[in-house]
C-alpha cells in the first residue's frame, strides 16, 4: 500500500493552522483576564477588573458573562485635577492651564484602594463597599506625602475623579441616572450623595461613565455606586443604595400606587369655593388636588397670608381636610429656591443672604442722592433685561438704566432706595452688588452657600406637616446659582430633609443627576394654546418622554389650561385633551389640569371634556390598556378616543377629524372611525347648540347620545337635521369616504 505522504502533510499543516485560529479566538473572546498584580472587585452580578496602573481593566456582568467596558479602550479609573499646575517643578514644564493627573498605582488595603497619581506627591484612600447589589466606592481622603528633598506645601486639588468607566454602548443611555442599558444588561454609576459630580463622555460606540468631586462644592466624602445588574433588576439594585445610603426613595415612590394620579390644580381657592372645587375634579376622576402658594400666600419666601385666610393656617388646614374626605391626595405647588421682590427678604430691608451674580468696587465715595455710580470693574455683559437691573449696596438696593463700558465704568441714571429700601452713603473700596433677580422677574434667588434656603425649607416644612401634603411640585428649580449640577438637587434637597414626612412623590422644572431620588417625575410645561396643543405635546411632552423613559422616569403631560372657548380662541376641546391624556397613557404617565372656576362655567363642552380626562384616568389605573395598546398611545400622530360600549365596558379606538365641516364652519368638530364593520362619528359644538342638515336617508344612520342608547332624529325627505351640542356618536350604512362627503356638504 503506497502512502501519499505530501497530502498527510498538507492536511497536518491546515489542522495546524485551524488550532492556532481556535487559540486566538479563545484569547480575545475570553470573559476576563487578570494577572497576580490586578485587583478583582466582585459581586453576585458582576465582576471589575483593576490594572495595577490604575486603569480599568474589565467588568463582567456574571449572568451572561459579557464583557460591559470597550475592548482596547485604556483610561485611568481615577484622576486628580488642578486648575494649573501648583507644584513648584511641575509648574515650570508645564502651561497655566487646567492639568489632570492620571492614576498610575493602585493597590488594595482591606476595605481600601490606595491610588497613586503621576506628577503628584497625592495618595488618595478610597473606601469600598461591597455588597451583592452594588459597589461603593468613597473618597476617604488625600494623603500629601513631603518631598524628600527641598521645600513644599500641600497643593490645592480643585477637581477629583472617583472613578470612570469606558462602558460599550447598549441602545439604551439614561443621561440623568447615567445609566447605559439594553433588554438584558444595565450599567449604573449612581452617585450616593449630592455632593458627587455625576456625569457621561460620549464617544464612538462607548459612554465614559464618571463619578467625583469638585473643589467649589466638596472632594473628599464625596460617593458613588456602581451597577452592573440584569436590566429587570435595576431598580431593585437602585432601591437598595437609596435605603443603604438613606438617600430619598426614588424607587419606591415610582412604584407606589399614587404615583399614577393625574392632577387637579387649584386656581384662585378659598374655603369658600373649595367645595366647588372638589365637585369639577371629582367629575375628571382626579384622585390629587394641588394648591399653589400664591393662592394663600402674599408672597414667596416668608408666606404671609392672604385675605382671603383670615384664619392662616386653620383655613388651609380646612382645605386639606376637605380634600382628604373627598378621597384625594393633596398637594402643594411651591417655589422655594428664591424670595418675591414684595417679601420681607428683599423689602424694606434686603436680606444679606440674597445671592449676587457679580461684585463690583466703588471707584469713589457714593453720596445720597447721587444717581451716578463710579466702580473699578468694566460692568460689561451685566444684563440690562428690564426688572433685573437691580444693584445691592449694603441694606440700599439702587436700579440702573444703563453703564458704560469704558473708563470712567459707570452705572447711569441711578434711582436710590428702590422697593421702599433706605438710601445710604458708601466709601470708595466699599463693594456693590448685582442683584440676581430671576427672569420672571419677580423674584430674587438665595445665596445656597448660607442658611437662607434651610431657614426657607423650614417654614415650608411647618406648612406641609400642618395640612398632610403629600406631593410636592418643585417649581423654580432653575434659580439657583452655579455650579447647577450641585445646586438645583441640593435646594430640593433641603426641603427634602426638612420634611419629617416624605412627599409620597414629586415633580419639579428642573432637575440634576441626584434629583432623580427626590423629584419622581419630571415637570409640567407652561400651558399651549388649544390651538397649538397637539403640536406641543408632540414638540414636547412626548419628546421629552421619550428622552426621560431612558432613565426608568417619567414625565407629567399637563400643564393643560382650562380655556374657554372666545372670540380669541376656540377653547379647550375634547379631541385635544383626549389627544394629550391618551399620549400621557401611552407612556403610563398622567396630565394635570388647571382648575379655574369661572373658566368651568363658561365653557359649554366642561362635561364632555372632564368626561376624557375621568375615562382616561379609570383605564390607566385600572389595567385595561395592555402593552399593545400602550405602544399605539404613544404615536406622535394617530388619535384616539375611549369609549363606554353597549356592555358598559370601555373600548379603544383610532379616529381622526373630519376637516371642513359643513364648509369650514369652525363651531363644528368631528371624527370619524372604523367599529364593529360600521362608519361611525362623534360630533359636537365647540361653544354652545345648532342643527346641522345631512344629505343622508334616516334609515341609513343610527343616533346616540351614548353607545347603546338611541336618539331619535329629525327627518326632511331624504335629509335629516341632527342636533349639535354635547358629544353625539352616529353610526353609519355608508363608506367612510361617503360620510366624511356628507358633513363636509352638511349645513349648519
Amino acid at each position: 500500500m503506497r502512502i501519499n505522504f505530501t497530502n498527510q502533510i498538507q492536511k497536518l499543516k491546515y489542522f495546524s493552522i485551524i488550532l492556532i485560529l481556535l487559540s486566538l479566538f479563545s484569547c480575545t473572546n475570553k470573559v476576563s483576564e487578570s494577572n497576580q498584580n490586578d485587583i478583582i472587585l466582585e459581586n453576585a452580578d458582576m465582576q471589575l477588573i483593576l490594572s495595577s496602573d490604575g486603569s480599568a481593566k474589565s467588568l463582567i456582568h456574571k449572568s451572561s458573562g459579557e464583557e460591559c467596558l470597550m475592548r482596547g479602550v485604556k483610561i485611568p479609573a481615577f484622576t486628580l485635577t488642578q486648575n494649573r499646575p501648583y507644584d513648584n517643578e511641575v509648574q515650570l514644564a508645564y502651561p497655566a492651564k487646567q492639568k489632570t493627573f492620571a492614576a498610575d498605582t493602585v493597590y488594595r488595603d482591606g476595605d481600601n484602594l490606595i491610588v497613586g497619581f503621576e506628577l503628584t506627591d497625592y495618595d488618595a484612600i478610597i473606601g469600598l463597599k461591597i455588597t451583592d447589589e452594588y459597589i461603593g466606592f468613597t473618597l476617604k481622603g488625600l494623603e500629601y506625602h513631603k518631598a524628600e528633598f527641598g521645600v513644599k506645601r500641600r497643593t490645592e486639588v480643585d477637581g477629583f475623579t472617583l472613578l470612570q468607566l469606558p462602558v460599550k454602548n447598549r441602545g439604551h443611555f439614561g443621561e440623568l441616572l447615567n445609566v447605559v442599558w439594553d433588554k438584558d444588561i444595565a450599567v449604573n454609576l449612581l452617585a450616593t450623595n449630592s455632593y458627587a459630580q455625576i456625569d457621561a463622555d460620549k464617544r464612538n460606540g462607548y459612554k465614559i461613565l464618571t463619578a467625583g468631586g469638585d473643589a467649589k462644592v466638596k472632594i473628599e466624602g464625596v460617593g458613588a455606586a456602581l451597577i452592573t445588574t440584569d436590566k429587570s433588576k435595576l431598580l431593585d439594585r437602585i432601591d437598595k443604595v437609596e435605603k443603604d445610603f438613606n438617600l430619598p426613595l426614588g424607587v419606591e415612590s415610582r412604584r407606589s400606587e399614587e404615583y399614577k394620579n393625574s392632577y387637579y390644580e387649584l386656581r384662585n381657592v378659598t374655603p369658600e369655593n373649595i367645595d366647588e372645587h372638589i365637585k369639577y375634579a371629582k367629575q375628571g376622576g382626579f384622585r390629587q388636588m394641588v394648591i399653589y402658594y400664591p393662592d394663600f400666600a402674599t408672597s414667596m419666601g416668608h408666606f404671609n397670608w392672604r385675605p382671603e385666610y383670615p384664619n392662616g393656617m386653620e383655613d388651609l388646614k380646612l382645605i386639606a381636610k376637605k380634600i382628604e374626605d373627598a378621597g384625594m391626595i393633596f398637594g402643594f405647588h411651591i417655589h422655594y429656591s428664591k424670595a418675591q421682590i414684595n417679601d420681607q427678604y428683599v423689602t424694606p430691608v434686603p436680606d444679606n443672604r440674597l445671592n449676587l451674580r457679580t461684585i463690583f468696587t466703588l471707584h469713589e465715595n457714593l453720596k445720597k442722592g447721587q444717581t451716578t455710580i463710579t466702580i473699578e470693574e468694566n460692568p460689561a455683559g451685566t444684563t440690562l433685561e428690564d426688572g433685573r437691573r437691580i444693584l445691592k449696596l449694603g441694606k440700599e438696593l439702587i436700579s440702573f438704566e444703563s453703564y458704560t463700558t469704558t473708563p470712567p465704568y459707570q452705572f447711569l441714571n441711578c434711582k436710590r432706595g428702590t422697593l421702599n429700601t433706605k438710601e445710604v452713603s458708601r466709601e470708595s473700596g466699599d463693594l456693590i452688588g448685582l442683584l440676581d433677580v430671576d427672569t420672571w422677574p419677580i423674584f430674587v434667588r438665595f445665596n445656597q452657600k448660607t442658611d437662607i434656603q434651610q431657614e426657607v425649607a423650614e417654614r415650608l416644612a411647618n406648612i406641609i406637616e400642618e395640612t398632610g401634603i403629600e406631593f410636592i411640585y418643585y417649581d423654580g428649580a432653575e434659580d439657583v446659582p452655579e455650579p447647577y449640577w450641585y445646586y438645583v438637587s441640593k435646594a430640593q434637597l433641603d426641603v427634602y430633609n426638612a420634611l419629617e414626612t416624605k412627599s409620597v412623590f414629586a415633580e419639579g422644572a428642573l432637575k440634576s443627576h441626584f434629583s432623580w431620588h427626590i423629584l419622581t417625575r419630571g415637570n409640567a410645561f407652561d400651558t399651549f394654546a388649544p390651538e397649538f396643543i397637539k403640536e406641543a405635546t408632540r414638540k414636547h411632552p412626548q419628546a421629552e418622554m421619550e428622552l426621560v423613559s431612558d432613565d426608568f422616569t417619567s414625565v407629567d403631560f399637563g400643564w393643560i389650561g382650562y380655556t374657554p372657548p372666545s372670540d380669541k380662541t376656540i377653547g379647550i376641546q375634547p379631541d385635544m385633551l383626549e389627544f394629550v391624556t391618551s399620549r400621557a397613557a401611552g407612556w403610563n404617565s398622567i396630565i394635570s389640569l388647571l382648575g379655574n372656576l369661572d373658566n368651568f362655567k363658561n365653557h359649554a363642552r366642561t362635561n364632555d371634556n372632564l368626561e376624557v380626562v375621568r375615562r382616561w384616568e379609570e383605564v390607566r389605573v385600572n389595567g385595561f390598556l395592555t402593552d399593545e395598546m400602550r405602544e399605539k398611545l404613544k404615536s406622535h400622530f394617530d388619535e384616539h378616543t375611549l369609549l363606554i360600549n353597549e356592555k358598559g365596558e370601555y373600548e379603544l379606538v383610532k379616529y381622526q377629524q373630519i376637516e371642513d365641516v359643513a364648509d369650514g364652519n369652525k363651531s363644528v368638530r368631528a371624527f370619524i372611525f372604523e367599529r364593529n364593520n360600521k362608519t361611525w362619528v362623534v360630533y359636537w359644538h365647540t361653544s354652545g347648540s345648532a342643527e346641522i342638515e345631512l344629505n343622508v336617508n334616516a334609515k341609513d344612520i343610527t343616533l346616540y347620545k351614548d353607545l347603546g342608547k338611541e336618539i331619535s332624529v329629525k327627518e326632511s325627505g331624504n335629509k335629516v337635521i341632527l342636533p349639535v351640542n354635547s358629544r353625539l356618536y352616529i353610526e353609519f350604512n355608508l363608506s367612510s369616504q361617503e360620510v366624511k362627503t356628507l358633513f363636509k356638504n352638511a349645513k349648519l
